[in-house]
């Protein structure tokens, strides 16, 4: 039994290479999942049906009939009811979803749920890396080097896709929905209560948001290890003989 004086043991090279490689590489997309949770709260909600400019429903939803409706496909997207918690839900009498969009609405939440999964497990390993890395100090410029880069990588990866997204936001919207859902399944009315209650504009906007936010996260990735590599560097420096 180690003695409570006694340090730990130093991490092998090859595991702090590789958790630095995996801090790198999930940097990224835990940053945009982050970001995407964000996003998907009637908080969002809140401000983007209240913002200036944002488009009218010419089918005649108010703003109140999207502050009341819209709050429940996302609840329903992050709680555990099935379908008939959207199909329930009636306007002047009538259902206010077809059941293509129904059908559609149950899609998203599959696919939300593998992402939110994703998110977990990412926030799991990332906190395993961070503490792991963070023990030790000779582990720790690695922890440092593993967030500058992982930075650097998101922000490459940004880049790439603003000029996708401004370059031709059509082929950017229907790519991210072909990845994702079968056929036409996702296309819709200007008429129909999904198109009326999160228009195109929406759509665009909660990209900018998202992306926004990650940038946020990147920078914050960035700027964080350069300051902490060059506190270290001068704590190096002044207790050095």
């Amino acid at each position: 039994m180690n003695s409570p004086t006694e340090q730990p043991r130093d991490l092998p090279n090859w595991l702090i290479t590789m958790l630095r490689g995996f801090l790198v590489l999930s940097l990224p997309a835990f940053l945009v999942l982050t970001s995407v949770r964000l996003v998907m709260s009637e908080v969002f909600l809140q401000v983007e049906y209240r913002r200036p400019g944002f488009p009218a429903d010419r089918f005649g939803f108010t703003q109140a009939d999207r502050l009341r409706y819209a709050p429940y496909a996302v609840r329903y997207l992050l709680n555990s009811a099935d379908i008939s918690y959207l199909g329930d839900l009636e306007l002047d009498g009538k259902p206010l979803y077809t059941q293509k969009e129904l059908d559609h609405m149950a899609d998203v939440k599959v696919v939300t749920r593998i992402a939110f999964r994703a998110h977990a497990l990412l926030c799991i390993g990332l906190g395993i890396t961070l503490i792991a890395l963070g023990w030790q100090s000779d582990a720790r410029r690695a922890l440092r080097q593993g967030l500058f880069e992982g930075g650097v990588f998101c922000a490459c990866l940004i880049v790439t896709l603003v000029v996708l997204f401004l370059a031709n936001w059509d082929f950017f919207f229907t790519g991210f929905h072909r990845v994702f859902f079968e056929g036409d399944s996702w296309r819709f009315s200007y008429s129909s209560t999904l198109i009326r209650l999160f228009p195109e504009q929406f759509w665009f906007d909660a990209a900018l948001t998202i992306g926004a936010l990650t940038v946020a996260g990147t920078l914050a990735a960035i700027l964080g290890a350069r300051w902490w590599e060059r506190r270290a560097q001068r704590t190096s420096e002044a207790s050095s003989p």
